[in-house]
């Protein structure tokens, strides 16, 4: 076939174009084109239909359109070409129209007869009565499998001729992919199969095992039976709460909790509660998490807290502020003295002479103010000087520029849960707030008794940062896995939104941290399946921000800057109209199953370009394992017929089986039973046996 377009449009016309706009082109159709089957394009083909592609010869290219929608207009006079008899009556016909989206620019390859490369944007639109054609098969493939690097298959197009719809993994997940639909569209096996794909084409590639990252956040526990094949590119290492067989224990330690994330289970309260838990997270995240012999160390990590809160105290006024911060500011200094004049007689030498200053200097300043209607107010020079004399006192134990620094409270160093409670409580004795932190430690005791969640929150003693990193994201090359699988179905509802928050984000710091050690990113995907549940729309003036809030939070730092770390994130999610906004329009992305609720049709047509919502009412009545694909990932937007996933490695959520229950038989007439035995879910539901989980006991 050679020639220009314009001159082999003839034998394929099917209409004249009657209106162009930069984002419509309205097309009406000749009496003479196929109703049903077209058959003038090589082979019988269906005929135009919502959603499939035509061709309008612009210059030496075709302009490609994708048909919105289609409607009969009654004609007023015949519309017939060609010869007529006039002796013969000629009734008006019924005019049919369609209308157009201009999606791109299909050209031939220069030299190659019969192939064809499409790219989108158009570089002219076309003019009143030019002509429109239906593509032949080979353009028709060529405009579906356009686009370079297209690596992993993951179905084909029912619109195309089933042409193959591949993608390129750089694109699909390196800017962020929402996969969105209702129950039962197949979503999961979608998320499944691009991760099994992906990595099976991989493994072809490089002829072994690739070094690929996949971490996946499942809160029903679908996924284990997707990814429990041994052997297996795609097996996984799979953590969960009771884990059985080859299965491991999740961990998320106490000591990886950042500050924001103990604020939000506790709900301290920004005035009093907050700054007593930051300065107690400070103190166990020093090193010693457990009280010592070395009275000259204890001594040395007191007077850095006194000179600390001293130079708060000093900076925010209330030495001199207003009643009663003057006074609050005396009786720490009681408490100061009473804790540190016995200890004067422990140590000898500058120590002693310094300490023996420090104590003067503040009973100095107390005695002036314990007499009846005592003026409580200080002067800077007063401040001034005892913040002097406990620096040196400071510095004459050891204490130094550095170590005057408080650590970092988010740093994730190890401390015990009750060196915690310790840790509260002695900060609220030092800023003197001890009746406003009880709600506080009773709290934190609960999640410290609660058998429920130790299993998850404390960890084994020798586990290091280090080991939890190589387990949860993977080892040098992926030699341990490419997968992980964290199993978050039976973490308890009240620390659900703060493990997944924390696993999160230790995975988006660690990333952050090898960019800066390497120079490089290490790619990596997180997964996160129920997404509205944990990325969900949050009130940010809300003063104390809850759980859900801070997981939220968390998720959409890691949209707005996860790419730069090498961090791609795949959102799987029935109800987009829940997501954050500031989530769902970082996803570059959308792969769209069956949407039936209006508020997430509404969303989803405002994420898309004004003139794709057309291809979205199909929306509503797509099958099954169908959906369509548009943004980054996709030259242009398609349906697409997703590959087909064995039963063994599909996600455990099928629709229950209530008629062959019923009937004791499926529909292969196999044998369907449900025994009963309650005792032994009651037995699990009150802890009977002793950290038996509800697989731990044989059938």
């Amino acid at each position: 076939m050679t020639g220009a377009p314009f001159e082999l449009a003839g034998s394929l016309r099917i209409g004249t174009v009657d209106f162009v706009s930069p984002d419509e082109i309205k097309v009406a159709l000749e009496i003479e084109a196929p109703e049903s089957v077209a058959l003038n394009a090589g082979g019988p083909r269906p005929f135009p239909r919502v959603n499939s592609y035509l061709l309008v010869p612009v210059d030496d290219a075709y302009l490609v359109g994708q048909v919105e929608w289609l409607t009969v207009e009654r004609s007023p006079f015949p519309k017939r070409r060609g010869m007529q008899d006039f002796g013969l009556v000629d009734l008006p016909y019924p005019l049919r129209k369609l209308s157009l989206n201009p999606l791109g620019t299909l050209r031939k390859c220069p030299g190659e007869a019969d192939r064809y490369l499409f790219h989108r944007g158009a570089d002219a639109l076309p003019s009143i009565g030019a002509a429109v054609v239906l593509p032949s098969e080979r353009q028709l493939r060529s405009i579906v499998e356009s686009g370079l690097r297209r690596r992993v298959k993951i179905g084909t197009s029912p619109l195309a001729s089933d042409a193959e719809v591949c993608v390129d993994p750089n694109r699909l997940f390196g800017r962020h992919l929402a996969v969105l639909g209702n129950t039962g569209s197949g979503k999961s096996c979608s998320v499944a199969g691009l991760i099994r794909w992906s990595l099976e084409q991989a493994e072809a590639s490089c002829a072994g095992r690739p070094n690929a990252r996949f971490i996946l956040l499942d809160p029903n526990g679908e996924y284990s039976r997707a990814f429990g094949d041994t052997g297996s590119v795609a097996s996984a290492r799979i953590f969960k709460v009771s884990p059985v067989g080859g299965e491991l224990p999740l961990r998320v330690p106490l000591w990886f909790w950042n500050s924001a994330e103990w604020c939000s289970f506790t709900q301290a309260s920004a005035k009093t509660q907050r700054p007593t838990l930051m300065h107690a997270l400070r103190f166990v995240r020093d090193g010693q998490t457990e009280p010592t012999e070395d009275a000259s160390h204890e001594m040395r990590r007191f007077l850095r807290t006194l000179e600390t809160t001293i130079r708060i105290e000093k900076n925010s006024g209330a030495p001199w502020g207003s009643f009663p911060k003057p006074k609050s500011f005396f009786e720490k200094l009681e408490k100061w003295r009473t804790g540190l004049e016995p200890d004067v007689s422990k140590f000898s030498g500058t120590q002693a002479d310094k300490l023996k200053a420090l104590v003067d200097k503040i009973e100095v300043l107390c005695k002036a103010r314990r007499v009846q209607h005592a003026n409580y107010d200080f002067v800077r020079s007063d401040v001034e000087e005892l913040l002097k004399l406990a620096s040196e006192a400071h510095s004459a134990f050891g204490g130094g520029a550095d170590d005057a620094v408080p650590p970092d409270v988010d740093a994730p160093r190890r401390f015990e849960g009750a060196s915690l409670l310790r840790g509260v409580e002695a900060a609220a004795e030092m800023l003197n707030v001890s009746e406003h932190v009880e709600t506080l430690l009773i709290r934190i005791r609960a999640l410290l008794s609660d058998t429920r969640m130790t299993p998850i929150l404390d960890s084994v003693p020798g586990t290091t940062l280090e080991q939890w990193l190589n387990d949860y994201i993977g080892r040098d090359q992926a030699s341990d896995g490419c997968v992980t699988i964290i199993d978050l179905s039976l973490v308890p509802a009240e620390v659900v939104h703060v493990v997944t928050a924390v696993v999160a984000r230790m995975v988006f710091e660690a990333l952050q941290r090898y960019v800066k050690l390497n120079g490089v990113a290490l790619p990596t995907v997180l997964v996160m399946e129920e997404a509205h549940t944990f990325i969900k729309r949050y009130k940010e003036d809300i003063e104390n921000q809850d759980a859900a809030s801070i997981c939220c939070q968390v998720f959409e730092r890691i949209a707005r800057e996860g790419r730069k770390f090498g961090l791609g994130l795949v959102l799987s999610s029935q109800r987009p109209s829940e997501l954050s906004p500031a989530v769902l329009s970082q996803c570059n992305s959308f792969l769209l199953h069956r949407i039936s609720n209006d508020r997430d049709q509404e969303l989803v047509r405002r994420l898309v370009p004004d003139n794709l919502k057309g291809l979205l009412r199909e929306l509503p009545s797509l099958p099954s394992q169908t959906a369509i694909l548009l943004g980054w990932a996709s030259e242009l937007p398609v349906l697409v017929r997703m590959n087909d996933l064995p039963k063994a490695r599909q996600p455990r959520s099928d629709d229950p089986d209530f008629w062959g229950v019923w009937v004791g038989r499926d529909e292969e007439g196999k044998t369907l039973t449900r025994d009963i035995d309650w005792s032994r879910v009651a037995a699990d539901w009150q802890a009977r046996s002793a950290g038996a989980g509800p697989n731990d006991e044989e059938p």
